[in-house]
């Protein structure tokens, strides 16, 4: 929840030049719901892809307050992500209710992209993998693995987020490797070909060495994306050329 018109402004025409520079990376900006007319406007035709940070489960009605996935549409969002771990933490969405957007965000022709991870007394206990199926688990149930041929995954180790700790690549790699592996079980070829995102305090600094694990094909950035020169460089070590 940050930004204004002049600071959106601001920084979509520093990023635009700088990350149409960039090749053989896909990058969107998900962002909140009253900025996206802006964002339609500066970021049509430059290549990159914007959405929402969220999304209602519900198509339309009486559900004061929500936005629905073709609301999004309307304004050319090709993205929303799902459960992020605010919305599961402070927000009190479970699993079952992440897997209700994530349907509805495929039924309004998204891309959703869909959160999950552990908090740290989750990982302190040893139950980081049982936390991420469960979670990945309720999509897979009410969605199928095949639904993750047209979905992104992000990993977002919830005790990494926000708080400059970031997980080594090599604990990053386990559990992304976990993640294709849980939904290998479903469908091979789809778990195969899913992009897994890494989300915890990515920075320039970091970036070319989480992305260079085998199973981490990208990055879900927070607050690095609103420092222009700081994301691009982020975008930079993505590229099949850094």
């Amino acid at each position: 929840m940050n930004g204004n018109l002049a600071s959106n402004q601001a920084l979509l025409q520093a990023l635009v030049p700088a990350l149409s520079a960039v090749t053989g990376v896909k990058c969107a900006l998900c962002v909140p719901f009253p900025y996206l007319a802006q964002v339609q406007q500066l970021l049509s035709g430059s290549g990159i892809g914007w959405g929402a940070q969220n999304v209602s489960q519900h198509d339309s009605g009486a559900y004061t307050g929500e936005v629905s996935g073709s609301m999004l549409v309307d304004f050319g969002c090709r993205y929303a992500i799902v459960g992020h771990s605010e919305r599961r933490t402070l927000f009190g969405e479970g699993s079952e209710r992440v897997a209700q957007k994530y349907a509805a965000a495929l039924k309004a022709g998204l891309t959703p992209i869909l959160c999950v991870g552990e908090t740290l007394a989750e990982r302190e206990k040893g139950a980081t993998e049982a936390t991420v199926a469960a979670q990945l688990d309720a999509v897979v149930e009410r969605s199928g693995a095949q639904s993750f041929a047209h979905a992104v995954i992000a990993y977002e180790p919830v005790w990494a987020i926000g708080t400059g700790k970031t997980a080594t690549p090599e604990e990053a790699q386990a559990v992304h490797a976990f993640i294709r592996g849980r939904l290998a079980r479903s469908d091979e070829d789809v778990a195969a070909n899913v992009q897994v995102l890494y989300g915890g305090s990515v920075k320039a600094a970091n970036a070319a060495l989480l992305f260079a694990m085998p199973d981490i094909d990208g990055g879900l950035i927070g607050g690095a994306s609103l420092d222009a020169e700081e994301f691009s460089a982020i975008v930079r070590a993505a590229s099949p050329a850094a």
